[in-house]
């Protein structure tokens, strides 16, 4: 089977990236899980010089709205994100071992934090950018976890909403 996925690079386009869990298990279902991944994503856009538009951090998916880097490609930039982001978590679990272990929850299971690809969308209008801003940032509230966006610490709303600053603050800048 041919491999039809084809990514879109050196357009100066944003890039809305999709990413999942593994088999969409909630592995990012804590405070504490989901503030170390805005470091560390903070970290890769400070390594990689890429602009962050938007991002919201879900217990199973992420969304980020980000610019193509000056270092490597989107690509680069997610394979990097996800290794680190797993390493770190893995790291902690096995200091406390007592945590349950949602990676291996089934014997057979491989010892997987993310799924395998990514969904890359290239955002090429001011109208685009907006549309999916509102979709990352509605995202928490369509799902049933708060009542309004503004509840949900870790997207960018907050940011465009009310200037807050957090852990990784988007590059208004953008576009």
């Amino acid at each position: 089977m041919k491999n039809r996925l084809e990514r879109r690079y050196g357009h100066g386009h944003l890039h809305f990236i999709t990413c999942s869990c593994y088999r969409r298990r909630p592995l990012l279902d804590s405070t504490r899980k989901r503030d170390l991944f805005l470091k560390i994503l903070d970290q890769v856009r400070t390594r990689y010089q890429f602009l962050l538009a938007g991002f919201v951090v879900m217990p199973e998916h992420i969304h980020l709205l980000i610019s193509e880097p000056r270092i490597g490609t989107p690509s680069t930039v997610m394979q990097v994100l996800k290794q680190r982001v797993s390493r770190a978590l893995r790291r902690r679990r096995r200091r406390n071992p007592d945590q349950l272990n949602l990676w291996t929850e089934a014997m057979d299971a491989p010892q997987c934090f993310w799924q395998r690809r990514f969904y890359d969308f290239n955002v090429w209008s001011q109208k685009k950018k907006i549309e999916k801003l509102h979709y990352m940032h509605m995202n928490p509230v369509k799902r049933g976890l708060v009542a309004d966006p503004k509840l949900w610490p870790w997207s960018s709303y907050r940011f465009y909403q009310f200037g807050d600053e957090g852990l990784c603050d988007p590059d208004p800048e953008t576009m």
